[in-house]
């Protein structure tokens, strides 16, 4: 990693006003740090940059965290044609159970919940509510605004929760949420595995190292013992300790149905690889990407790349059935790309073609999002396989 000492020149300098909400920030991570003895986990920094409530990158989102522009962009806002085959898979789901409710779990700027929403109004197969769990009152606001620009007949549908929903049916979307739950750093040295933690020095924060806590030394060896092979020294990477919690709360919750989750990432053996000894976090702002967690507090967003294998091992345990794993692309054309792109294709409006062009091949060619993203599935209590995952299913290198 960087030092907050190395950040690329090319990096944007936040405006006053976003500097002084980073200030706020690291006052708040610094208060932490010092009331815990002067050191604290990486993922508890990471988590405090992110989510500490009316200052974190996503708590404070659209609102007090004052960036200039997005600092990236999903699939749902590369076009409606996402969103419209998200809602086929959904459907079909919806369709086995007889109704239900669809539930999604940070949803960003509300566009996926609007166009998933005119979809299944089109389709007839409308959930009885649309629930989002969503702790940030300015993304509340940003999702309630977009929900009523765009599909203000249906706004009364759509709930908002700050906990898990009580008992349901019907269908879990997640669109790049797994990759920002905070994640355990580690590195192998002489004296065994590490754990990556955050102190405060002359510049701001630093990393610290200290042997890994029993739980985290645990998990590293399992992780090891599953790759067949120990990682050598100097090797350092990310754990996930947070899915086995995640998929427990989701498990209580939905009954029957499905669960869609999106998002960048790797198979186990593929994100442990000798090339990858410096792990997978990336720190995004201005749509730039760097290193460098501690450059500015609460303006960078923080991600780590999602362990598929993992996802599926926490999922599993907790009761939910592989339904399927596979590139997005393969995913969008499984459950009708072609057909809800036809009239946009066809039309006589020039304009209108270009865009939808456009977007298939962002949202589905191997350089852009269509096999840097993947789409994982799973079920409880359905008969039907779900249709998405029909083209080409890599569950077997999980």
């Amino acid at each position: 990693m960087m030092s907050s000492r190395d950040v690329d020149e090319r990096m944007p300098t936040p405006s006053a006003a976003a500097q002084q909400h980073s200030a706020r920030v690291a006052q708040t991570i610094r208060t932490e740090i010092e009331a815990a003895g002067g050191v604290i986990p990486f993922r508890r920094y990471m988590e405090l940059a992110l989510y500490a409530p009316g200052l974190g990158y996503y708590a404070a989102a659209g609102s007090d965290r004052l960036t200039d522009s997005a600092d990236f962009i999903t699939a749902p806002a590369v076009s409606p044609l996402f969103a419209r085959c998200v809602a086929r898979q959904c459907a079909e789901v919806l369709r086995e159970l007889g109704g239900g409710d669809l539930f999604e779990p940070g949803a960003g700027s509300g566009v996926l919940t609007a166009e998933v929403l005119a979809e299944l109004e089109r389709l007839g197969s409308l959930p009885g509510r649309y629930l989002i769990l969503e702790p940030s009152p300015a993304l509340q606001q940003a999702q309630h605004s977009t929900i009523q620009a765009r599909v203000p007949a249906l706004a009364d549908r759509v709930e908002w929760l700050d906990a898990w929903p009580g008992a349901f049916e019907g269908v879990v979307v997640a669109n790049e949420l797994l990759d920002a739950l905070p994640v355990e750093g580690f590195r192998i040295d002489e004296r065994g595995p590490q754990q990556r933690c955050t102190v405060v020095d002359d510049t701001g924060f630093a990393d610290s190292w200290r042997p890994a806590p029993e739980a985290l030394a645990q998990a590293i060896a399992r992780l090891e013992a599953d790759l067949g092979r120990a990682l050598p020294q100097g090797y350092a990477s990310e754990i996930q300790t947070a899915y086995p919690g995640w998929f427990d709360g989701l498990a209580g919750s939905l009954q029957r149905g499905a669960v869609l989750l999106i998002d960048y990432g790797y198979v186990r053996s593929e994100y442990y690889l000798p090339e990858r000894h410096m792990g997978t976090l990336v720190c995004t702002r201005a749509h730039r990407a760097h290193d460098d967690p501690y450059d500015w507090p609460g303006l960078d967003d923080i991600t780590a790349f999602v362990d598929f294998t993992a996802v599926t091992e926490a999922a599993t345990a907790t009761g939910f059935e592989l339904e399927g794993f596979t590139p997005q692309a393969q995913f969008l054309f499984a459950t009708g790309l072609e057909s809800v792109a036809e009239s946009a294709l066809a039309s006589e409006d020039e304009r209108e073609r270009m865009l939808a062009s456009q977007a298939i091949k962002r949202l589905t060619l191997p350089g852009e999002m269509g096999e840097k993203f993947n789409v994982i599935g799973f079920s409880k209590g359905l008969q039907q396989t779900l249709n998405g995952f029909s083209q080409r299913d890599l569950s077997r290198r999980l």
